[in-house]
């Protein structure tokens, strides 16, 4: 049966969901990690994109050595996000797992791959909101609500109201 032309059909049917993977990284003032693109305006999270038949933790730590020069230890999911679709881009699944704090030694050593930073900057919480997309700022506070929880969270889009998920219109 798994043979079959119509379940091979159906297979081909069922939607692929992108996937994300970023870092919470802190210093030892609790301020944010967050850096520039050189391709777009908006500051980002350190992480990116999971590639095909790559985990979101390989695709976090393999983003961090290629763009930051760092490989941290990866610590428990933070908070997990389903971002709806905004054209070009499908819905997708956004993970955010703490990588802990950052040493003043391990700062230091940060290394930006031009191809793809030009900037880094450690925010306090409450900027994120004036430096990252609105969806990522909302993802990141919910993280770092979670880690400081001992939990993780669940968002869509960004959003959960008092421990219940806000449905999207």
């Amino acid at each position: 049966m798994r043979d079959s032309a119509s379940y091979l059909a159906y297979v081909a049917s069922v939607p692929r969901l992108r996937a994300g993977a970023g870092a919470l990284l802190r210093d030892n003032e609790g301020r944010v990690l967050v850096v520039h693109p050189v391709y777009k305006d908006d500051w980002e999270i350190p992480g990116g994109i999971v590639e095909a038949g790559e985990s979101p933790v390989s695709a976090l730590l393999r983003e961090l050595q290629e763009e930051l020069g760092i490989a941290p230890p990866v610590g428990r999911l933070a908070c997990v996000d389903w971002v709806p679709p905004a054209p070009p881009w499908d819905a997708g699944l956004m993970f955010v797992f703490n990588a802990g704090v950052l040493a003043d030694s391990q700062i230091a050593a940060l290394r930006l791959q031009p191809e793809e930073l030009d900037e880094y900057v450690f925010a306090e919480p409450a900027e994120l909101g004036e430096l990252l997309p609105p969806g990522l700022a909302r993802r990141m506070n919910a993280a770092i609500s979670a880690v400081d929880a001992g939990r993780t969270a669940y968002l869509e889009d960004g959003y959960v109201e008092d421990g219940l998920i806000r449905r999207l219109p």
